[in-house]
């Protein structure tokens, strides 16, 4: 058996490329992983990560390539990725390696390896630029935001952090007794599947839409808590005439 080792365990804190493959030979490892983009490589650089590795008696086993775009629903994007994988294949043949180490980025979907807030920086920067160009030309930009209910949506999810529907997630987490996963940033899916709470319930009347329920507020077990604003019993009253809300008793309901 051979270990190995990925040249980004260097680079990604500001070390070069040569000087990364001759830390990973003098450490006693015996292959090393080439995390680089073989679209815009250098000829020269490309050449010389070559010659260190043959110097420092090192074999390139895999030239790993991220490539998110394979999984897109959009032809042309896919498209563009598998030619730019076939680059990655090429520098692999050229190199000798064993073989490409072909990441899909399931660990993003996972939240994994690449922290969340840089996911969202970068998100942040890009829709920016966008923004500006667009500006430019009198475009605006829209975000597309999927229903809180939609049933493929986790809660931890939102594009877009609205205050209400944070006020929603965080009374319901007070409720049921998840403050702690949500103030730390680490509440799932699963946390919250089965959980039960009291809630208290309003009915949305007129309007083009049916009548439909509202959930107003997430309750903790055991009664409605009473005081300034609050209401003590066990029904909501209905609301003054004319307000277009009517009170129904509180009742047990999964999130």
């Amino acid at each position: 058996m051979k270990l190995g080792l990925i040249n980004s365990a260097f680079t990604q804190v500001g070390i070069d490329p040569i000087t990364s493959i001759e830390h990973t030979a003098r450490i006693g490892f015996d292959t090393i992983d080439i995390f680089t983009e073989a679209t815009t490589l250098a000829a020269e650089e490309k050449a010389a990560i070559a010659a260190a590795c043959e110097k420092q008696d090192l074999p390139i086993a895999s030239v790993v390539v991220v490539a998110i775009g394979l999984i897109d629903f959009n032809d042309p994007v896919r498209a563009y990725h598998v030619d730019r994988c076939k680059r990655f294949i090429d520098l692999a043949e050229e190199w000798g390696a064993n073989n490409v180490l072909l990441v899909l980025g399931e660990y993003i979907w996972q939240r994994e390896v690449i922290p969340p807030e840089e996911q969202w920086r970068w998100a942040i920067e890009s829709c920016r630029e966008l923004g500006d160009y667009a500006g430019e030309r009198g475009v605006e930009i829209a975000l597309e935001l999927e229903p809180s209910d939609h049933p493929g949506v986790l809660i931890r999810e939102y594009l877009v952090a609205t205050q209400a529907a944070m006020f929603r997630i965080k009374n319901f987490c007070e409720a049921a007794g998840l403050t702690q996963k949500f103030e730390a940033g680490r509440l799932t899916e699963d946390d919250c599947r089965g959980s039960k709470v009291r809630a208290r319930i309003m009915v949305e009347e007129g309007g083009e839409y049916p009548d439909k329920n509202r959930v107003e507020e997430y309750l903790k077990l055991g009664g409605i808590p009473t005081g300034e604003g609050a209401v003590s019993g066990s029904a909501v009253p209905a609301s003054p005439a004319g307000g277009g809300h009517q009170g129904i008793d509180e009742d047990d309901i999964p999130f």
